[in-house]
């Protein structure tokens, strides 16, 4: 019988959180797997045996030992090759992927036109994530949406993983593809500046384009014609440095590997900015010639803490029950409620609901 969940880089920092959040429902049932064995019993060892350790390296051809047992995976390492998710789903375990790369997202939707057996939930965290409930929420306030817009604001003091500082810096010089009037165009990442309305006490901020994969997926899931995403930090010098330098093309620098590393250090160890995060999401819409909008936002501490709970409460929707087969993304399947100063995920069929103990609160004007 299947019972396990195999957290997928589940020693790292994003992955512990979801460990610890899920291993308090299902203590020994919970898998940190990775390259390393050590790291997974190391972190095993402080749980005291509610989460399992095991190596495993989703490069390496699979074997079905560990496979025989799972009920779910939970992948919380980039990747560039969806072989891994196809194998997965072909052997009817569900899959959750918490990757922000739309590329990717991209190769595992083609996985749905192919016979699978499970489930596979995408853009699962903060952005994507809680960005596309957000977008859902604001869409169905109006009558027509043409063009949503989203802000994020990260904090710079936020202990983020080393795996979300590089995947920050490898994007800020690239160029992606975006939906303008239900055509693709290609922009450059860190330009389009707008400014955000991030409520009372953050105030109005300048953010940039940036490739997160929500504007690369809702046009399709919400058939919105016009969809961009814009990023910004808590730090305006911070914002205004990389703006600055990405006009100037010097961003380059960064794919240079010894500069990157460095950058990422500083980073890491940087005691600038805080751990707050904000979302503003604001859809507009046209009809008899008069412009309706509206807007939806949260502002919070910690957007790992977010993604980990955003990917808990997921995974306790999938082993609650048995969900259609296909590959979704979150707002496809489910839906956010705020109740009494409280966050939930909810399923659209059942209306069930788990709830996001999030350190957050919604956006105020």
């Amino acid at each position: 019988m299947r019972t396990q969940v195999m957290v997928i880089g589940g020693y790292g920092h994003v992955g512990q959180q979801i460990c610890l959040q899920l291993s308090e429902v299902y203590p020994g049932q919970i898998v940190a797997a990775g390259r390393s064995y050590e790291k997974a019993a190391k972190f095993s060892g402080q749980t005291k045996g509610k989460v399992l350790p095991y190596q495993l390296d989703v490069s390496e051809p699979l074997f079905s030992d560990w496979m025989d047992q799972t009920r779910l995976v939970i992948m919380c390492l980039d990747q560039e090759d969806p072989s891994f998710a196809e194998t997965v789903l072909r052997s009817g375990i569900d899959y959750i992927d918490i990757s922000a790369k739309g590329a990717y997202m991209e190769q595992v939707a083609k996985l749905d036109q192919q016979h699978i057996g499970a489930t596979a939930l995408l853009s699962v965290g903060l952005a994507p994530g809680l960005t596309n409930l957000l977008a859902a929420k604001a869409s169905s306030m109006l009558p027509t949406v043409d063009q949503i817009d989203i802000g994020i604001m990260l904090g710079l003091g936020d202990q983020h993983g080393k795996a979300a500082v590089e995947w920050t810096l490898d994007n800020v010089h690239t160029d992606y593809v975006l939906t303008e009037h239900h055509q693709r165009k290609r922009v450059k990442s860190f330009t389009g500046g707008k400014r955000i309305d991030f409520g009372v006490k953050l105030g109005k901020r300048q953010a940039y384009q940036f490739p997160f994969s929500d504007q690369q997926t809702l046009p399709t899931t919400l058939s919105v014609p016009s969809v961009t995403t814009r990023l910004c930090f808590d730090s305006r010098v911070a914002t205004r440095a990389f703006a600055f330098t990405r006009s100037l093309g010097m961003t380059s620098l960064l794919t240079v590997p010894k500069i990157k590393e460095r950058a990422i250090s500083m980073i890491q160890s940087a005691q600038m900015g805080t751990d707050q995060y904000a979302v503003k999401v604001e859809a507009t819409g046209i009809e008899r010639n008069k412009i309706h909008q509206a807007a939806l936002g949260i502002k919070g501490h910690d957007e790992s803490q977010a993604t980990a709970q955003v990917a808990s409460a997921a995974a306790l929707h999938l082993l609650s029950r048995r969900f259609e087969t296909g590959v979704f993304h979150i707002e496809q399947l489910f839906s956010l409620a705020y109740e009494n100063g409280n966050f939930a995920l909810v399923d659209q069929k059942t209306k069930e609901k788990r709830v996001l103990a999030l350190k957050a609160s919604l956006l105020t004007a």
